[in-house]
């Protein structure tokens, strides 16, 4: 019960942080923007069982894999696509905080 609140609290609450925090006009469209990384857990439809609460999905899941994380830390570099970034960088964070509590 913890680590999924912890896990989902980050899934939500850490694109949210970061909007109010640095989005502050506009963050209502930053926050929807970066909610967007979500998108990314279309990969777990390639997995057999689909969902499985003991699985890490860091390296498992082709766009949660190191190689994966490495373009999108490269793409906050580019304005135009930092939001989508941002938000794809959290939701790696949330994923790697909910692998360590496994």
């Amino acid at each position: 019960m913890i680590q999924s609140t912890i896990h989902y609290g980050l899934h939500f609450g850490l694109p949210l942080f970061i909007a109010l925090l640095f989005y502050r006009k506009n963050w209502l469209r930053a926050y929807g923007i970066m909610l967007l990384a979500f998108l990314i857990d279309l990969d777990h439809l390639l997995a057999h069982p689909i969902f499985d609460s003991n699985r890490c999905s860091i390296n498992f899941h082709p766009l949660h894999s190191y190689y994966a994380i490495i373009v999108y830390v490269l793409l906050l570099l580019p304005k135009p696509s930092r939001l989508i970034a941002l938000g794809l960088v959290a939701h790696i964070i949330s994923d790697v905080a909910d692998c360590c509590l496994m």
